[in-house]
């Protein structure tokens, strides 16, 4: 299957993966065949990129760190919780240990596998997808930096609910300084709650703090900021970064790493961005991309060790004859072959 933008995707065509709600109900499964009022639909409602099946590209499977049907119940149970603090009510904390403990055996058993958030968002999941894509990559930070088990279980919890206070801010409309509201009513909301860690609510309390001093909602230099805050503000940075519309369009991966990078030592810690850039997809598989041999292939295989040199699958019509002619093109052994740019 291919990964491609929402606007170059035909009636007919169908769809590589299955599209949830923001309560991980189904919109629509994967293998449904397009539209033209579902492809209107999944524009009005955020969606800008999809996978579609390629009878070309039949074999190329996307390695997942977490199972959809985990991520499902993740966000079912995320779904349940969040609701209950809309509404005011007490919120149950047995029900997120549960999906915590089956998400973190999953991430355990995949611990090698490269990253990709290519959860198709809209309008109504975001939040949701947001949360368990922060969560996701802050374990995986975790595992390379080597914490043990009971830290990183702590870590999950944290990362999942660091934006809670988000909930009752936005509800409330209490604040016009939205960010700074929320991490401190996040605070006060999970200190309260006995079976949780307190290091958990300063995950919601210290996410936006930077490693200069600058940041909300105290300003503190970064040798005061958590461990757990540090690695969750870098998994919340790369996907706001992929998700934030401010300039016009989201940022495609290899993109946001450069802005990672660059952010590296000021507002984010330096170490951990090295250990994220060591466990995320820089190119995607199914993006289509052009080498700087001017050819255009999509990505097809990936690389632990080496995340920007994918394996490129190249594929000719030759006119003559009809037949197609295919390579792969491992950028790990071409080293002089180069991604000049992904196209969309």
């Amino acid at each position: 299957m291919r990964y491609v933008h929402i606007d170059n995707v035909e009636p007919g065509q169908f769809l590589g993966r299955t599209i949830f709600s923001g309560n991980g109900a189904v919109l629509l499964s994967e293998g449904v065949q397009l539209t033209v009022y579902m492809i209107t639909t999944l524009k009005r409602i955020g969606v800008t990129m999809i996978y579609i099946k390629d009878p070309q590209f039949e074999d190329v499977e996307i390695a997942e760190v977490v199972s959809e049907e985990t991520k499902r119940a993740v966000m079912q149970r995320m779904g349940e919780t969040f609701e209950s603090i809309r509404s005011g009510k007490d919120f149950n904390t047995r029900s997120i240990n549960g999906s915590i403990d089956n998400l973190l055996e999953e991430i355990m058993k995949n611990k090698e596998v490269l990253i990709q958030l290519s959860d198709i968002r809209t309008q109504d999941n975001q939040m949701y997808v947001h949360a368990l894509n922060v969560c996701m990559m802050s374990v995986l930070i975790g595992i390379h930096m080597g914490l043990p088990m009971a830290q990183l279980r702590e870590l999950s919890i944290g990362a999942m609910l660091h934006d809670v206070g988000k909930i009752e801010s936005i509800t409330d409309d209490e604040s016009a300084d939205l960010r700074k509201h929320h991490t401190w009513r996040g605070f006060e909301l999970l200190k309260n709650k006995r079976e949780l860690s307190l290091l958990i609510a300063h995950v919601a309390f210290q996410h936006h703090e930077r490693m200069d001093g600058e940041g909300i909602p105290r300003r503190i230099p970064g040798d005061q900021i958590h461990l757990y805050a540090k690695i969750t503000a870098v998994a919340d940075t790369y996907d706001n970064l992929l998700s934030d519309l401010s300039l016009g369009r989201r940022m495609l991966p290899h993109e946001a790493c450069e802005q990672m990078t660059a952010l590296a030592g000021t507002q984010l810690d330096r170490e951990i961005v090295i250990h994220f850039l060591r466990t995320v997809s820089v190119y995607p598989t199914g993006a289509s991309v052009k080498l700087s041999t001017k050819e255009t292939g999509v990505v097809v295989g990936q690389h632990r060790g080496l995340p920007g040199r994918p394996v490129v699958r190249v594929v000719k019509s030759d006119f003559s004859d009809r037949e197609l002619d295919v390579k792969e093109v491992d950028l790990a052994k071409h080293t002089t072959v180069f991604i000049d740019s992904v196209l969309l």
